[in-house]
């Protein structure tokens, strides 16, 4: 019914529909990213770069996206955001260079830094949480159902993005296309996507801030002048709180990002249908986790603790026991945890925080978890590279099992850093 009740809002469910469509766009390109610079280069460690172009946005990025985010409007920086990301799409696979598709990928990836958290902060507005001026009390159970409804559009869309590709490259090599043409088509098809995401945006009217919020924009634009810089939302207490737990998320995803085809592939022996499964599995967890999230007791933080605790034991005992049927058992059980951590920090968040404070700790949480998770990913493979190339095989462990195992330990001791806000309750919005 909460799940009704949210599509029902006609603004709410055109955003939706918009994200869905570009998410889809997303993982098509991800994927042709990766294969486009794997035939270009014929370098593994090149498309090891892909995930530096995850890494660096977050990094040399996130200020600026601070600075937009906290001086335009959230449609505008949308509707901007998406048109920008179109002509990005176009331009990436027409000359077969490596550095220029580095290059766009890498600025799709420093405006997409932008668009997110605009886009969270305007969903307590579509929702009407912000709707009434002085308004500062919020239905937690909505505003989560509304976030895990919005993260859906990305997880869920995970396996029809990677079949989608699959299914044009097979369309390709059957019309006698090659070489980098083949890569052409999934990218325009990914500015499409981008541009059907506009046009979601376009149709409505207005994204907020809601009045109370505009006056408290304004009042702290005038008071405070340019103290409001990205690392000032590392100074705010709820931020500081929340943030270890979704740098820990993204470690656990990270590892699995990197590591996940070797482990299928050599260590648990399911071959490439198995690792389609794994990620399969992993979209069904999401979901699942989407659909018991209404029904969760306790706080916030509470949840965000528990479920980056299960994503540790999982990813430990996979690694650990190496069992194919729990790898796809402990894919969903992963998938689950990820989006009720994930929706849970992003909900605290935002009803922790108002006005530009909510605008800065939502960039800064998607700067976290994307430097976060790349940096992971970069760290994981390294070190399995490394001891595969010393020969080692710590516990009698393959050097991807090992790694896997000691990443899901990370996770697990990383909960330990998550944490209220001195003084008990949070920071309370502006209004």
């Amino acid at each position: 019914m909460a799940l009704k009740e949210q599509l029902t809002q006609p603004d709410f469910r055109r955003l939706i529909i918009g994200q869905t469509v570009s998410a889809l766009g997303d993982w098509m390109g991800t994927l042709a990213l990766m294969y486009f610079v794997l035939e270009l280069s014929g370098s593994t460690t090149a498309v090891g770069g892909v995930l530096v172009l995850r890494l660096l946005p977050s990094a040399l990025g996130a200020p600026v996206a601070a600075r937009v985010v906290t001086r335009w409007r959230r449609r505008s920086v949308m509707l901007t955001s998406d048109l920008i990301r179109v002509g990005m799409a176009l331009a990436l696979p027409i000359v077969p260079w490596l550095w220029w598709v580095y290059v766009w990928a890498f600025m799709i990836e420093v405006v997409g830094l932008m668009f997110l958290p605009a886009r969270d902060a305007a969903i307590p507005f579509l929702i009407g949480d912000d709707r009434e001026e002085g308004k500062d009390d919020h239905d937690t159970g909505t505003l989560e159902m509304a976030n895990g409804i919005t993260m859906a559009t990305s997880y869920g869309m995970i396996p029809l993005g990677a079949g989608a590709f699959g299914l044009i490259l097979w369309l390709s090599n059957q019309a006698g296309w090659e070489g980098h043409w083949r890569y052409v088509v999934v990218f325009w098809l990914d500015a499409l996507t981008y541009l059907g995401s506009w046009l979601a945006v376009r149709a409505i009217p207005d994204l907020g801030p809601g009045p109370g919020e505009k006056l408290a924009m304004e009042r702290d634009e005038q008071e405070a002048g340019e103290k409001h810089g990205f690392i000032n939302a590392l100074k705010l207490r709820v931020v500081r709180g929340v943030l270890p737990g979704i740098a820990v998320v993204a470690l656990g995803l990270g590892a699995l990002f990197s590591l996940g085809v070797v482990f299928v592939k050599s260590v648990i022996n399911a071959g490439q249908i198995g690792f389609g499964a794994l990620v399969v599995c992993f979209g069904v967890g999401a979901i699942v986790g989407l659909l018991v999230l209404h029904r969760k007791t306790g706080s916030l933080l509470t949840q965000v603790r528990i479920a980056t605790a299960v994503q540790g034991v999982v990813i430990a005992s996979m690694g650990g026991l190496a069992s194919k049927p729990w790898s796809f058992v402990g894919a969903v059980l992963f998938g689950a945890a990820a989006t009720s951590a994930l929706v849970g920090g992003i909900t605290y968040l935002q009803e922790s925080l108002g006005g530009v404070d909510r605008n800065l700790a939502l960039t800064a949480f998607h700067s976290v978890l994307r430097f976060g998770l790349a940096l992971a990913a970069l760290l994981a493979g390294g070190a399995a590279d490394l001891l595969k190339e010393a020969g080692g095989e710590p516990l009698g462990m393959a050097p991807a099992q090992f790694v896997l195992m000691m990443s899901g330990l990370v996770v697990l001791a990383g909960t330990f850093l998550i944490r209220s806000p001195r003084g008990g309750r949070p920071e309370p919005a502006p209004t």
